[in-house]
């Protein structure tokens, strides 16, 4: 046990979210992402699950340790709606909650087109399947660096 750590922060998650490094991406899908596929390919070469969570809970342990990127226009993106790439799903709505929670308004969420998101996945550091059921549900976050303290 630790303290102080979401309890949804498995092992595995939290070794992967250790070693990347800034600018390493973690991909955060829903349930119907084809994470087998996709997952091989990343730096991390396996899948990572948190089965029966949503991804905008799943958004909020991994940014409880996890700073997002400051030195890119962009650091947090969301799979776009086909044929409808403005549009916002509820879900959506509810995981930029929870970067707005974590880092503030700054940080709104980017689209990416559904196949740009795929491969963007596969150069990714690691995917990170949730039981998130609705459409959608696909995140991409990028790490940035804790500043030493002054």
């Amino acid at each position: 046990m630790l303290k102080a750590i979401d309890p949804l922060l498995n092992p595995d998650l939290l070794y992967v979210l250790a070693s990347m490094g800034h600018g390493d991406t973690i991909a955060i899908v829903d349930s119907n992402f084809p994470i087998h596929s996709v997952a091989q390919e990343t730096v991390y070469g396996h899948p990572l699950r948190l089965d029966g969570v949503s991804a905008p809970r799943a958004a909020r342990a991994v940014l409880s340790v996890l700073p997002l990127d400051t030195f890119i226009p962009t650091a947090a993106f969301r799979m776009e709606v086909v044929g409808e790439p403005e549009k916002w799903t509820d879900v959506q709505h509810e995981f930029q909650k929870e970067v707005f929670d974590a880092e503030g308004p700054a940080f709104k969420l980017g689209g990416i087109e559904r196949f740009a998101f795929y491969e963007a996945a596969k150069k990714s550091f690691a995917v990170l399947q949730t039981g998130e059921g609705r459409l959608y549900g696909c995140f991409l976050l990028t790490k940035g660096v804790i500043p030493p303290k002054s």
